[in-house]
C-alpha cells in the first residue's frame, strides 16, 4: 500500500511478537496498593481521606479545585494504612495513599448512564472530569480540559490514536481487538462532547486484526473512518497523526486545537466509555509486561497502585536479572531505579531489557554527519540543539525551537556517536523554564 506519511522518523525493530497475539488477562487485586495523588499534568490533589479510614473501591481519595487537574480514586476497598511520600515512576517521589485491601472489592454506588445520548455535552464533560480520566498514551493531560476548547477555537475533527508505534508495547493493540465496541462507543461520546461530525481512527498496518475489527465496527458509521497508517516511529505523535491523516501542519508553538483537531488515545476512549456508561472511575488499565528477562510476557489489566514487583510476580518473575527496567517503551519510556513503584494512569507497559538489548557504549563528540537532522520528525537540528544545551546557551536554544522537540528519541537512535541527545534536550527545557520563571 502506498501510504501517506510524514517526513523524517525511523523504523526501529518492533519486538511485539511476544504479546501481540496474547489475550489480556485480569490481574488479581493485590493485598496492598500505593496510589500517588499526582498521576496527571496539572495542579496536585489534596488528600480526602485519613489514616485508619475505611474506603470503598472507586471512592475519591484525592482531588483539586483547579481546572487543570484530575482526581484519584481508591482502586480497592479496605483500610487507609498510611499517607506519606513514596517512590513515583515519573516524579521520583510523591505523596501517596496506601490502602490495605480487605479482599472484598466493595464498590461505591456507581452512577451509570446507559442513555448517554440524552445527556448534554456539559454534563458528559463533568462526568469525565469526576471520574479522573487523563490521556493514557503517556502524557497524562486531564481529558476534560482537552474536551473544553476555547470558544474562539472550535473543533471539527477527532482523531483516535491506535498507532502504538513504540516498540514492544501491545496493550492498545489488544484493547482495539478485545474491546472494539467499547472503543467506538467512547469515540462517539467524545464526538458528542465536542460537537463534531467527523472522526478518524489511525492504526498502523502491522495490526491487521485490529484494522479489520475496527473497520467492521464502523462500517455503518458515516462520520467515522479507519485510516491504515505506515509502520513508522513516531507515527503515534499527535502532530504527526494530524499531518498524515488530515495533511495539516500544527504551527510551531501551537496545539492541535489550533488546526481544529483533538487527538486522543484508544485506551482513553475506552476509559471514557466506562466512566460515562458504566460509572467507573479510572482505577485500572491495560499494560504490556514484556522483555527477555521476564518469565512470561503478558498483556494485563491491572488496578492502579499495584507495585511493579507484584506485576512481575504475576508474570512468573525474572529468568535473569534485567540490565534495565523501563516504564513504557524503549524510545520514550523512563528507566527505573527500583521496582517498588506503583502502576499509575500513564503506565502503558513495563519493559525489562538485558545487557545485549541496550547500548552501553560511551558517547563521543558529534561528527556532524547530519543523520539526526534527517531523522527528526519535527524538522529540527538535534545536533545543534544538543551542543547548545551542553553549553547552556538558552537564547540560542529558543532560536532553534527547542520547545518544538517532542523528545521522541529518533535522533539518539540514529546517532553514530551515541550522544544522549534527549537528555540534553530535557536539560535545556528545564533551564529555559527556570530562566523564564526567574
Amino acid at each position: 500500500m502506498n501510504l501517506i506519511t510524514f517526513k523524517g522518523g525511523i523504523h526501529p525493530p518492533c519486538h511485539k511478537e511476544l504479546t501481540e497475539n496474547k489475550l489480556t488477562t485480569k490481574m488479581e487485586i493485590p493485598s496492598q496498593v500505593v496510589i500517588p495523588l499526582r498521576q496527571h499534568i496539572g495542579a496536585p490533589n489534596e488528600v480526602k481521606v485519613a489514616e485508619g479510614e475505611k474506603v470503598k473501591t472507586g471512592q475519591v481519595i484525592g482531588e483539586s479545585s483547579a481546572f487543570v487537574s484530575a482526581s484519584v480514586h481508591a482502586s480497592c476497598s479496605g483500610i487507609v494504612k498510611k499517607i506519606g511520600m513514596y517512590p513515583h515512576p515519573v516524579l521520583g517521589g510523591c505523596l501517596a495513599v496506601v490502602i490495605e485491601s480487605d479482599g472484598q472489592d466493595t464498590w461505591i454506588e456507581k452512577e451509570e448512564h446507559r442513555n448517554w445520548e440524552q445527556i448534554s455535552p456539559l454534563e458528559l464533560r463533568k462526568i469525565i472530569k469526576d471520574r479522573g480520566i487523563v490521556g493514557m498514551g503517556g502524557a497524562g493531560f486531564p481529558t476534560h480540559v482537552k474536551l473544553t476548547p476555547p470558544e474562539n477555537k472550535p473543533i471539527d475533527t477527532v482523531i483516535l490514536n491506535g498507532a502504538e508505534c513504540e516498540p514492544y508495547l501491545t496493550a492498545d493493540h489488544r484493547v482495539m481487538v478485545e474491546r472494539v465496541k467499547d472503543v467506538v462507543l467512547g469515540l462517539k461520546i467524545i464526538m458528542k462532547v465536542l460537537g463534531v461530525k467527523r472522526a478518524y481512527i489511525g492504526i498502523e498496518i502491522n495490526k491487521k486484526n485490529a484494522l479489520f475489527l475496527m473497520e467492521k465496527a464502523v462500517r455503518s458509521e458515516k462520520r467515522i473512518k479507519v485510516i491504515p497508517l505506515k509502520v513508522k516511529y513516531p507515527q503515534g505523535s499527535e502532530k504527526h497523526l494530524i499531518k498524515t491523516i488530515l495533511q495539516k501542519e500544527v504551527p510551531s508553538g501551537k496545539l492541535p486545537m489550533d488546526v481544529k483537531t483533538v487527538v486522543l488515545n484508544v485506551s482513553t476512549a475506552l476509559a471514557i466509555k466506562e466512566a460515562v456508561v458504566n460509572g467507573l472511575p479510572l482505577i485500572e488499565r491495560e499494560i504490556t509486561v514484556i522483555g527477555r528477562p521476564i518469565n512470561e510476557s503478558k498483556n494485563l489489566r491491572v488496578r492502579l497502585g499495584t507495585l511493579f514487583t507484584e506485576v512481575i510476580k504475576t508474570c512468573g518473575g525474572f529468568v535473569e536479572t534485567p540490565a534495565r527496567v523501563i516504564m513504557g517503551g524503549p524510545m520514550m519510556g523512563i528507566a527505573q531505579k527500583t521496582l517498588d513503584l506503583p502502576i499509575i494512569k500513564t503506565t502503558c507497559g513495563i519493559l525489562a531489557l538485558t545487557k545485549e538489548d541496550i547500548s552501553l557504549e560511551i558517547p563521543s563528540n558529534c561528527i556532524r554527519c547530519g543523520k539526526c537532522v534527517d531523522a527528526c520528525p519535527m524538522k529540527l537540528m538535534p545536533n545543534m540543539l544538543g551542543l547548545l544545551a551542553q553549553r547552556r546557551k538558552l537564547n540560542e536554544l529558543r532560536e532553534y525551537h527547542l520547545s518544538d522537540c517532542i523528545e521522541c528519541g529518533c535522533c539518539a537512535f540514529v546517532c553514530p556517536a551515541k550522544r544522549p541527545l534527549v537528555h540534553y534536550f530535557k536539560l535545556g527545557k528545564y533551564l529555559i523554564a527556570k530562566d523564564d520563571k526567574k
